[in-house]
């Protein structure tokens, strides 16, 4: 049997190192890529191939999609789990950090699979695993930017497995719930600014009440990893896969009537 290459972007730490010792304990060909290196050591020493990549730089993307190319071949699957955010009032966010969420989520994303999608489809198989957010359906305030990220990245999705189909490539939305990764500390600066504003502060210092109440109850990321591992093994895998602490919340807010769950939310963040 001819062993699965898969390439896993955001491999550093949190759910893309979770996925990476899963997959490479399933005998998967691992090819892990993140900024820091040096904090792959562990994959590498389980077997993985570490590799560098700055999302947002189309030089590190196409020097990746190269290197993948002349060593590997054509990828089985593409695990595209990096991403980043920040926090914020949206009428006090400035517009750089607004771009710099949607260089990572959305555009350094897409310019990824772009390079890496053609030899999946001419040789008419293979599978792309996006991960989402359950921010990606519904958003709490002050997470209007990130949640919008991952709104863009659902939609991108969905073309994306309406155009693959006959092609034989399959696209699959992860959308975890609430996980203990690291993402707390990464947007500790935005939350802190976003406390001291005089208009919004209250209100930010409430949010940040709420989501660390919640967030006590956070799923470890093999959660993800187990997730993703059936999105990319299921023979017919459904187009998306909650998984993790308070992912059925998106079930609530569909079924729910909008003015209802906003006074839900407002009750709690506002």
């Amino acid at each position: 049997m001819t062993t699965r290459t898969v390439l896993i972007t955001g491999a550093s730490s949190g759910i893309g190192a979770a996925t990476a010792q899963v997959l490479l304990q399933q005998g998967w060909r691992v090819i892990a890529a993140a900024r820091r290196v040096e904090a792959m050591a562990p994959l590498a020493a389980a077997g993985a191939i570490v590799l560098p990549l700055d999302l947002s730089d189309g030089g590190s993307r196409a020097q990746l999609a190269d290197q993948v190319a002349q060593r590997y071949g054509v990828l089985d699957a593409l695990v595209n789990n990096a991403g980043y955010g920040e926090v914020g009032p949206l009428e006090t966010m400035a517009l750089e950090q607004a771009r710099a969420i949607f260089e990572v989520n959305v555009f350094g994303l897409m310019g990824l699979t772009q390079l890496l999608l053609p030899a999946m489809r001419e040789r008419g198989q293979g599978r792309i695993v996006n991960v989402s957010s359950i921010a990606g359906r519904w958003v709490s305030p002050g997470s209007g930017w990130y949640g919008a990220s991952k709104h863009a990245l659902e939609a991108l999705s969905d073309a994306l497995r309406l155009e693959l189909h006959r092609f034989g490539v399959q696209v699959v939305l992860i959308e975890p719930g609430l996980i203990a990764t690291d993402f707390a500390a990464v947007a500790q600066p935005s939350i802190e600014q976003a406390q001291a504003c005089s208009v919004y502060g209250a209100m930010m210092r409430k949010v940040r009440a709420g989501w660390d109440n919640v967030y006590r109850g956070a799923s470890s990321p093999e959660v993800v990893a187990r997730a993703i591992e059936t999105a990319l093994t299921d023979p017919r895998p459904r187009a998306r896969y909650l998984c993790g602490h308070q992912s059925v919340s998106v079930i609530a807010n569909r079924l729910m009537p909008t003015r209802i769950w906003d006074s839900f939310v407002r009750a709690q963040m506002t």
